[in-house]
C-alpha cells in the first residue's frame, strides 16, 4: 500500500476515515451535559461575564462553581480546625490573610473586611 505513509493502520487495513484522523483526541476532557433553568437576567449577566473573560457560558459557570466549592471547602477546613484547636487568634488571621494576598498578588488595600470562617456557615 504505497503512498499511504504513517497514516496506514499497523495491520495494513488502510486509512482511518478522515474525520477520525483529524478530530479524535485521546486526551479529551470528560464532560457531563446538564440542562439548567435560569432567570433571564441572570443568564444575560453570565453571557456578558463570559464574553468579557473570553469564555463560553459553560466554561464560565464551571470555573465559578469550582471557585465556590474551593472556598466552601476551605471554610469547612478552618471551622473544623477551630473546633479542635480553638478560634484563630487575630495575629493568625492577619498572617493567613497576608499569605493569601501575597499568593494572589494583591495588596492589603485590596482586601474587604473579613469575618472568621466559623461565622460563615
Amino acid at each position: 500500500m504505497a503512498g499511504r505513509g504513517s497514516s496506514e493502520l499497523a495491520d495494513g487495513r488502510g486509512l482511518l476515515p478522515l474525520s477520525y484522523r483529524l478530530c479524535y483526541h485521546f486526551d479529551m476532557a470528560q464532560r457531563q451535559k446538564r440542562s439548567i433553568s435560569l432567570p433571564p437576567d441572570l443568564a444575560s449577566a453570565i453571557d456578558q461575564a463570559a464574553a468579557r473573560d473570553g469564555a463560553t457560558f459553560s466554561a464560565w459557570l464551571a470555573e465559578t462553581a469550582t471557585r465556590r466549592l474551593r472556598l466552601e471547602a476551605g471554610r469547612r477546613a478552618i471551622a473544623e480546625w477551630e473546633s479542635e484547636n480553638g478560634p484563630l487568634t487575630p495575629d493568625e488571621i492577619a498572617d493567613g490573610l497576608a499569605r493569601a494576598r501575597a499568593l494572589l498578588g494583591r495588596s492589603v488595600l485590596d482586601a474587604p473586611a473579613q469575618q472568621p470562617a466559623s461565622s460563615k456557615r
